[in-house]
């Protein structure tokens, strides 16, 4: 399972011209989940983000994570994560799960992440959608559950 974090100022999403999600300081998180991920991998990801001490504290240093800010979260599914550029140019998506199971995974992982009393927002999976996003630093972390 990967994910690409971005800390945000703002972010949203919008789906067939219409704000499906959107947040304010926090993350965005783009979620690819790959074949094979399991439960371990999805328990990985949850206990990591929420405590990812990515903002700043009163010293400028990152020591805080967006459960120290109550910080908001936009979660947004995203397949081409799972991209393959080593051969041509086109990219292969054969390591990317099947729909079914794959949307599932994501639910689950919104889910988790609700749980931890965060405002959570999200895309909708499968859906064409244009994701806006005001990157704070930038600060991009790119987490695998493999690695």
């Amino acid at each position: 399972m990967k994910a690409l974090i971005q800390r945000v100022t703002h972010s949203a999403v919008d789906i067939e011209g219409k704000t499906a999600g959107e947040t304010g300081n926090g993350l965005l998180i783009f979620l690819g989940v790959m074949k094979g991920d399991t439960e371990k991998d999805l328990a990985y990801l949850l206990k990591k983000i929420p405590q990812l001490r990515i903002f700043e504290d009163e010293r400028n240093k990152l020591n805080l994570s967006v459960t120290d800010i109550s910080g908001e979260i936009l979660v947004i599914s995203q397949f081409t994560l799972s991209a393959d550029c080593r051969k041509g140019n086109r990219p292969s998506f054969e390591s990317a799960e099947e729909p079914g199971k794959a949307q599932e995974m994501y639910l689950r992982f919104i889910d988790g992440l609700q749980a931890t009393g965060l405002r959570i927002s999200s895309g909708k999976f499968g859906a064409h959608m244009r994701v806006h996003l005001t990157n704070d630093g930038p600060v991009t972390i790119m987490l695998d559950s493999k690695a």
